[in-house]
């Protein structure tokens, strides 16, 4: 893998040098942060805790990645800038820390098997009076709702379909009535 630096800036207030870097990495993947942060520490001959990586890109399928790096002057001074999350990511996978998972993210554990199933079993009796209860209910919502159904269609249609076009309307003036033209010929 080869390294050409496309921008480096030095940041005095941060304490830190901010470079834009491209990874050549013809015919492998898109190297994973830990390597970046390798070769930019090489590069910049500085320990691998004072570099951190902030991101890669790489078009798909090429053979380069863009990548944005913080070099700090001082580990301490890098602590209390860097955010955690980009700590976090910048550690190999087996030291880094999960996300803590709120309430609502938990998913509760599954449940070991109960032994009160049977006896559930055992007690059939008690359900029993209670869907005799039940169809009392339900004779007497069929009875209403055909009553309710045929009662609402006829009043539901009108009697008689309206005109298109009203009469008159009751913004405007009526129109005024036209004689009827007589036949030009007389009638024999």
């Amino acid at each position: 893998m080869s390294v050409e630096i496309i921008s480096e800036h030095i940041n005095a207030l941060l304490g830190r040098k901010d470079a834009k870097l491209i990874v050549h990495h013809e015919g492998t993947g898109t190297p994973d942060r830990l390597a970046i942060r390798k070769i930019a520490s090489d590069h910049f001959k500085t320990p691998q805790d004072k570099v951190f990586v902030r991101s890669v890109q790489t078009r798909t399928g090429g053979s380069s990645a863009i990548c944005k790096v913080e070099v700090y002057t001082d580990s301490k001074l890098a602590d209390q800038i860097v955010p955690a999350y980009v700590k976090n990511r910048n550690l190999p996978p087996g030291q880094r820390v999960s996300r803590k998972k709120g309430p609502e993210d938990e998913k509760p554990a599954p449940a070991a098997p109960k032994t009160p199933a049977p006896e559930k079993k055992a007690e059939p009796p008690k359900p029993a009076p209670a869907k005799e209860s039940k169809p009392a209910p339900a004779e007497t919502k069929p009875s209403t709702k055909p009553d309710a159904k045929p009662a609402a269609k006829p009043d539901a249609k009108p009697a008689a379909k309206p005109d298109a076009k009203p009469a008159a309307k009751p913004d405007a003036k009526p129109a005024a009535k036209v004689p009827a033209k007589p036949d030009s010929k007389p009638k024999a």
